[in-house]
């Protein structure tokens, strides 16, 4: 079973993604917030996927993705955001982010990201 790892302030858009997920048979962690996100990480959590929003208190997206990738090398990592500021998504892809999404996405549409970037999914 594949781990996917969100990593978002809004407890709803978390609580609606892991559901989401959790039905289409991958197993969930969750996060707040990116220092949350590199803590959990650092501790040795090993993801097979992560997605994560931009805009976030303490650690942003943008960050989050700048020190996760110094762990997770190549596991890919899905942006899940209401920002659609082309400066942002640069910076991210330039960064090591695999794929950007822009909120509201349906649950549908998310799983058929997943697996088409998380081989085997």
């Amino acid at each position: 079973m594949k781990t996917i790892f969100i990593v978002d302030d809004s407890a709803t858009m978390v609580m609606s993604v892991k559901s989401s997920l959790e039905i289409a048979g991958f197993k969930v962690e969750t996060a707040a917030d990116g220092e949350q996100a590199m803590a959990k990480i650092n501790k040795g959590l090993k993801p097979d996927l992560m997605i994560t929003d931009i805009n976030m208190p303490k650690m942003d997206g943008i960050e989050l993705i700048r020190q996760a990738r110094r762990v997770l090398r190549f596991t890919p990592i899905l942006t899940l955001t209401t920002e659609s500021q082309q400066a942002k998504r640069d910076e991210a892809k330039k960064l090591g982010a695999t794929g950007w999404l822009v909120k509201p996405v349906a649950s549908a549409d998310l799983v058929r990201v997943i697996k088409q970037v998380l081989p085997g999914a």
